[in-house]
């Protein structure tokens, strides 16, 4: 257990680091982040936030089901919490081609009739670093929790033995709560200028 906080630690510096230095071009360039945030499908990023809300419940209920010792519930659980989180996935790769189809991935090909086109790049190399980087974390998790049902369906978890239900638990609910400081960044600074 403490080993999982030591790396949760590690990955808040990492993350931090991320938000600092967006926070940073942020206030060299107001304008050009709002406006590139209006350009943020708020409808994918909002059913994105709930998908990755509703799979916090269902992995803190798969832990309580295995601290308890039912094992068909916690697999049942850890099923939907997969499921859920491919969904977040197939989503945020659907966002990934509209930029792309919009020629908002920065580099060669970027193009944005925006005011400050160098401001409005540097709010998308943040956005695909940090949002990918996250999506990394998701299919760690994914993986982790294909492995946790393999574990539960051989009944290797018990009411004396479940925390590496537990302490996984802790790292989905680290990636999900880094989400919703994406969403706040990225999607709502620009939602004003919606309409």
């Amino acid at each position: 257990m403490a080993g999982m906080w030591i790396f949760l630690v590690t990955e808040i510096m990492m993350f931090g680091a991320l938000f600092m230095a967006y926070a940073v071009y942020r206030l060299g360039h107001p304008l050009a982040f709002a406006a590139a945030s209006r350009d943020m499908n708020i409808v994918l990023g909002s059913i994105n936030t709930a998908i990755l809300i509703t799979s916090s419940l269902t992995m803190a209920l798969a832990a309580a089901a295995a601290q308890e010792g039912g094992l068909r519930p916690a697999k049942w659980l850890l099923a939907a919490t997969i499921l859920i989180g491919a969904v977040f996935l197939a989503i945020k790769f659907v966002e990934y081609y509209l930029h792309y189809r919009d020629h908002q991935v920065p580099g060669f090909w970027f193009e944005t009739n925006l005011p400050d086109p160098g401001g409005v790049q540097m709010f998308y190399v943040f956005y695909f670093i940090m949002t990918g980087l996250h999506a990394i974390h998701m299919i760690v998790g994914i993986g982790l929790l294909a492995a946790l049902l393999i574990m539960t369906e051989c009944g290797r978890f018990s009411r004396v033995y479940h925390s590496p239900v537990v302490v996984t638990g802790l790292y989905w609910g680290f990636v999900d709560i880094v989400w919703i400081f994406l969403f706040a960044i990225f999607y709502l600074p620009g939602l004003h200028l919606h309409g």
